[in-house]
């Protein structure tokens, strides 16, 4: 079931629900999941072109606290908050069982990327990492690209983690969807947090929904200008929307 929050359709989901999709879309020919939050509700908000990326998607998950809480305001009684972390550790749990081969595309270095890896070999000894690669911070060249997307075919990757944050990892996964043959999953900064390199908000923060204040306080100078535009934005245009029953077009 699709819950629209200002003009993002999001699912009302559960992990559960999304590690089903995932197993049962592992063989179609291409499919992705964004994993949604206030940013990227606000990006949507402002891009028609990107509000087509997301509602594109297979699967919107609410990762966020506020949309989670958005979709539970808006009458949606089984909504869950489902993660894109909690998603991530849930799938490499699974891989080996289920014979998942995973991927991993994006980092701020190949040392980065290295550092995954071996963590998260060390927690699920039985993930099977087919493919990894740390992307330049430019375009890749046409050449580059073809040649990527036959690395990770040919690699037979079944979930592609992309971890190079909103709003270029919806739209990579959206211009690779029918060229990559699996499951994409953009999981933000989830590298860095598994790494080591960023700290994960306290359990409290984030039932709080104040996980932004967190990483706010651990990145001002990166984040001050977006939380500062996009969070009291969204609450005024949510409060419009439910409590006047706005419809916002696309």
């Amino acid at each position: 079931m699709k819950s629209k929050i200002l003009k993002m359709d999001t699912d009302v989901t559960s992990l559960e629900e999304v590690l089903g999709f995932v197993q049962s879309h592992r063989e179609d020919n291409s499919s992705y999941i964004c994993v949604s939050n206030v940013h990227m509700c606000m990006e949507v908000f402002d891009s028609k072109d990107f509000a087509t990326v997301v509602n594109t998607a297979d699967m919107v998950i609410p990762d966020g606290r506020p949309i989670y809480w958005a979709q539970k305001l808006l009458g949606n009684k089984g909504a869950t908050q489902v993660r894109g972390q909690d998603i991530m550790n849930a799938i490499c749990a699974i891989s080996g069982s289920k014979q998942l081969n995973i991927g991993l595309y994006g980092g701020s270095s190949p040392e980065l990327l290295l550092e995954v890896k071996r963590k998260l070999s060390n927690t699920y000894p039985d993930v099977k990492i087919t493919y990894a690669y740390a992307p330049p911070f430019r375009s890749l060249t046409e050449t580059e690209d073809v040649q990527m997307c036959t690395e990770i075919n040919g690699s037979a990757v079944d979930v592609l983690f992309v971890g190079i944050g909103c709003p270029k990892q919806e739209r990579w996964m959206y211009e690779h969807k029918g060229k990559i043959n699996c499951v994409m999953l953009g999981v933000g900064a989830a590298f860095d947090f598994i790494a080591g390199s960023k700290k994960h908000a306290p359990r409290w923060m984030q039932l709080a929904g104040l996980e932004w204040l967190f990483r706010l306080a651990s990145e001002p100078e990166r984040l001050w200008q977006r939380y500062l535009k996009q969070n009291p934005r969204f609450l005024f245009h949510f409060f419009r929307q439910k409590i006047f029953g706005i419809e916002f077009g696309d």
